[in-house]
């Protein structure tokens, strides 16, 4: 039996507990009270592990990459530097993302990967993830195709399982999207992420045509209505910005999960996602971090903080989104979009032992009136004490060979992509 302590404890699905305890045993939790174990952390509290609803870790250097550009040329420029890349550099690049993940308290995360590097990072440096193997192709034989040739160089374990994910509608047509649905696996695509996706499928316009050869014909409807006939519960989609109110009852109606990623949705110039809305036709909305090619880290407290301004300033109200509702989007919320709130999320008894230990010391953020805010504003990767999943220290806030060998091994598949082509 393991147990911590610490000057705040909060559970997420019940109030905060001062001076909190919680007991895990092979994996699971199975207390959660007041009280003061042996291994106490002073001046820190302790909370679900945060829950990663959209990422891409194969991205983790990519910061920086055609920061400015219209949302087709920085594709372009994504693929052109990608193609540089061979099976052990996007290996070297996701176990990166790993590392920065487990660093920013991050213990379960939704990853959309290119060649299935995340799976075999995550199963490596032990992060609890969904990997969705992403398909590009209007005709579903063909997406058939590039999904079993990277399925046959990933394994599932017990922390990781394998999805699947038709790019998006610009890219994957309609008999794409049923296939994978027709998989019985988790299934996610990127949607309505910027205004380019509904000139292009619209008109066969804008930015987007830089790549038309990789495009799916224009369908002559915007993004959602494109999607209709396939958007479900089963069907996770990331960022949701460009929605009419139309599209946001049906996303309701439908039961869709949404992944919400602030930060790279700004960066990009692609707008602001109408949270309030969403989250008010009872819409399942995680918090998402994108990834490092779209924002600059996979930093959830930078995105729980972002979730808070955008959606304040965009319904000029300062009740928009509270903290402890983004920590419960970054929590709860998100688990339940990926349909994993019966593991993980809360800090309940019979739920995994995945964990966050954040310090709030030299934070000018002190949990006198709310210990979720002092969290949310206070809260940085540099303060995550440790990161616990399925019971397992994952990370600890120290400097270590294994990290450092992490990061130089990334650091050179970075200067790969940069190198000036022979």
């Amino acid at each position: 039996m393991t147990e911590l302590s610490a000057e705040w404890l909060l559970p997420v699905d019940g109030p905060p507990i001062e001076g909190g305890l919680v007991r895990y045993e092979g994996g699971v939790i199975v207390e959660v009270t007041e009280g003061r174990a042996e291994r106490h952390f002073p001046e820190a509290a302790i909370v679900p592990g945060f829950v990663n609803a959209h990422s891409h870790l194969e991205y983790a250097v990519y910061a920086g990459f055609g920061d400015g550009m219209a949302f087709g040329p920085w594709i372009r420029t994504h693929v052109d530097r990608k193609d540089r890349l061979d099976a052990a550099q996007m290996l070297a690049i996701a176990r990166c993302g790993v590392v920065d993940s487990l660093r920013a308290g991050i213990t379960t995360t939704a990853d959309y990967s290119f060649s299935g590097a995340a799976a075999a990072a995550a199963g490596l440096l032990g992060l609890r993830a969904i990997v969705y193997l992403e398909v590009f192709s209007p005709d579903p034989d063909d997406a058939r195709r590039q999904f079993e040739d990277k399925r046959r160089l990933v394994d599932e374990t017990e922390l990781v399982r394998i999805g699947v994910s038709p790019h998006a509608p610009y890219t994957c047509s309609l008999d794409t999207y049923r296939w994978c649905l027709s998989l019985g696996i988790p299934v996610g695509t990127h949607l309505a992420e910027s205004p380019n996706e509904d000139e292009w499928l619209e008109h066969g316009s804008g930015p987007l045509r830089q790549i038309a050869p990789v495009l799916v014909p224009p369908s002559g409807k915007r993004s959602v209505p494109t999607l209709e006939p396939v958007l479900g519960p089963d069907l996770l989609c990331a960022h949701c910005v460009e929605l009419t109110d139309e599209d946001v009852a049906l996303l309701a109606a439908r039961s869709v999960p949404v992944a919400h990623c602030p930060r790279s949705n700004a960066l990009l110039g692609c707008g602001i996602a109408p949270l309030a809305p969403l989250r008010a036709a009872g819409v399942a909305v995680g918090l998402g971090t994108d990834s490092p090619a779209s924002t600059p880290s996979f930093d959830m407290f930078e995105e729980m903080r972002a979730a808070i301004f955008l959606a304040r300033a965009r319904e000029r109200s300062a009740g928009a989104l509270l903290p402890a509702e983004a920590l419960r989007m970054a929590t709860l919320d998100a688990a339940r979009a990926l349909r994993l709130d019966d593991r993980v999320g809360t800090l309940t008894p019979g739920k995994r032992a995945d964990l966050t230990v954040v310090s709030l010391a030299g934070s000018p953020y002190h949990p006198v009136e709310d210990p979720a805010a002092a969290v949310v504003f206070g809260g940085s990767p540099e303060r995550v004490l440790q990161t616990i999943v399925d019971g397992q220290t994952r990370y600890a806030n120290e400097d270590n060979e294994k990290w450092r060998e992490v990061r130089s091994t990334a650091s050179a598949a970075r200067q790969r992509m940069l190198a000036p082509r022979q």
